[in-house]
């Protein structure tokens, strides 16, 4: 048994395949003896056909993924058209006498050199879409199909395993039979992670060594709820997996009968089931889930994905596409939260930073460069026009909020905008402001703030990290980071009530969100607004009906005496349990 990340629930029982060699090794030639002017002619053609390989890619990631989702194919050809990097293979088969092959090998191998030393983790991260492209012309070179490709994935399900899935493979992810995903790298927001949970494939990422320890036709279980992969399971233990994937499918079916049925606590008090959506395919997937509507659109993505900086006109049609594809057409938009572990090459070499986390990001970096925000608001009260045109809604949020100043120097660019595109004579509309609640301090002083904004959207993944002054991806300290740890409980309650006292919405929008234990005293809070990821409305939207305001509220008053986070996670598993039919299929803590 090995233990990894929980990035998708389900259970899953099958047989592995392995991808554990993304590139094929060189033949062998004696020096001196390759052709010069044949492998330039090779690796010419090869690189012609990678080319309209990702012109067919990113047509098809644009009817999937949208704009966005259909952008990182632009970077990959303009990867595979850079002087650079057509220099460095043409002087390995010049200069080296390579085939074109070694060639295209060496020239990756200079570039991992050259990215492992960097500091940027957005950058070094690039090297993902460099070796995708560099297996893509590979894969025309050797006259071979993508590992992915294999006949025993398109008529057999199995349990995908790999070291990483590449975006290109990502693409067509959906189209082939995968039980389960299986990642030896990635986290919670990895490409695998965030296809896994739109296609609702239980997965595990961050299995150190999986591949050293598994071969593909090995027999695997994996729980994408407890993050666990059982290789080689014996009888008894396949055959008790077997039983609980079986339910698991039933489960699902159940659930997904009642997309369309309004989510209800117990006493019938009307709740408000959310997603968390990076592009138009997880929108998509938020209405087939039964959301009712977007409580966060990461905008970042488009940034992370484009190879310039996105102008107006790309960012209108993104918006757009989104918010047609959401729930309700209703859609909350997040301004763009670059800086900490998300930095573009667009913004210049970035300064290092002892704590990027705490430092130079989110809405301290676009007051910085005041244009970036400045075309990203127009683009969303132009997208917001389109949306009232629908019957739907746009908010907008502003992240890392700190202090009562930023709420007004943000009010005022947004009357700025607004001011231009009237005088512009572009059509728009007005939309309600929100400050996403993250930073202690803002919490803290969260009553001072709420008459300068329309609505608090509470961000719990950075809020959790930054009271417990634990990074929630440092496993050293990771075991601090614990949404039901007694002060986080104590800081949200406050919040919460703060919110609800002066009348203002307040949603949460972090991973807690879509944990079962944590929505008991949430709802115990008085929250009744939820944005999570899509996969998990259902199980949150069945679990809600067993549970009633008043049962939530004393489950709550009880919670609050205990003073270990082990303890709360034990009472409550213990009491929900006692309350909930079935409550091990819900346990997602």
């Amino acid at each position: 048994m090995r233990k990894g990340i929980a990035v998708s629930p389900g259970i899953a029982v099958g047989t592995a395949f392995c991808v554990n060699k993304i590139f094929i090794a060189p033949a062998a030639q004696p020096a001196g003896t390759v052709d010069i002017q044949a492998e330039l002619a090779k690796y010419d053609a090869a690189r012609r056909c990678a080319e309209e390989d990702l012109i067919t890619l990113r047509d098809r990631a644009g009817d999937q993924l949208g704009a966005s989702g259909a952008a990182i194919f632009d970077v990959h050809r303009s990867i595979l058209s850079d002087t650079g990097f057509l220099n460095r293979v043409q002087d390995g088969i010049i200069e080296g006498r390579l085939s074109a092959q070694a060639s295209l090998h060496r020239a990756l191998d200079m570039y991992s050199d050259a990215f492992s030393k960097l500091d940027d983790r957005y950058l070094r991260e690039r090297l993902t879409d460099i070796r995708d492209v560099v297996q893509r012309i590979e894969g025309h070179l050797a006259d071979v199909h993508s590992a992915l490709d294999d006949d025993m994935l398109s008529s057999n399900p199995v349990i995908l395993v790999v070291d990483e899935l590449l975006p290109s493979q990502v693409v067509g992810l959906g189209a082939l039979k995968i039980r389960g995903i299986v990642t030896q790298s990635g986290s919670e927001t990895s490409h695998a992670a965030i296809v896994a949970r739109s296609l609702g494939i239980p997965a595990v990422s961050g299995v150190r060594d999986i591949l050293d320890l598994v071969k593909t036709g090995d027999s695997l279980v994996i729980d994408g709820r407890e993050g666990l992969v059982i290789i080689g399971p014996d009888g008894e233990t396949q055959a008790a997996y077997l039983k609980l994937e079986r339910e698991f499918f039933d489960f699902k079916d159940h659930l997904a009968e009642n997309r369309d049925v309004p989510a209800l606590t117990a006493d019938g008090v009307e709740i408000e089931l959310l997603a968390n959506v990076n592009s138009v395919a997880d929108a998509k997937a938020a209405v087939a889930m039964g959301a009712t509507g977007v409580g966060l659109f990461r905008t970042e993505y488009l940034y992370l994905t484009h190879p310039t900086v996105p102008c107006e006109e790309e960012q209108v049609e993104e918006y757009v596409d989104v918010i047609q594809a959401s729930p309700h057409h209703r859609v909350t938009i997040r301004s763009l939260d670059l800086g900490g572990d998300k930095t573009v090459p667009f913004l210049g070499r970035m300064h290092q930073e002892s704590n990027p986390f705490m430092g130079w990001r989110s809405i301290r970096l676009c007051f910085e460069h005041p244009g970036f925000l400045n075309t990203q608001l127009r683009a969303v009260m132009r997208a917001a026009a389109v949306a009232e045109d629908l019957g739907g809604d746009v908010r907008l949020m502003f992240p890392m909020i700190t202090t009562l100043e930023e709420i007004c120097e943000v009010r005022k660019l947004v009357v700025d905008s607004e001011n231009q595109l009237r005088s512009e004579g572009k059509r728009f509309a007005r939309v309600p402001l929100g400050m996403m609640l993250e930073v202690p301090a803002a919490a803290i002083s969260i009553e001072s703030m709420l008459d300068l904004v329309d609505f608090v959207s509470i961000g719990s993944n950075d809020l959790v990290q930054y009271l417990m002054a634990a990074d929630r991806d440092n496993p050293k300290v990771a075991h601090l980071c614990q949404p039901l740890a007694p002060p986080v409980l104590q800081v949200l309650k406050t919040v919460i009530r703060s919110c609800l006292d002066a009348n203002k919405p307040v949603t949460l929008c972090g991973e807690m969100a879509g944990h079962t234990l944590a929505y008991a005293v949430l709802l115990g809070m008085g929250l009744r607004s939820f944005s999570m990821s899509p996969a998990l409305v259902p199980y949150i939207k069945e679990f809600a009906r067993h549970l009633s305001t008043q049962t939530a509220e004393s489950i709550l008053q009880h919670a609050l005496t205990i003073r270990t986070t082990l303890g709360v996670r034990q009472y409550l598993s213990d009491e929900l349990g006692k309350l909930v039919p079935d409550f091990e299929r819900f346990k997602i803590t």
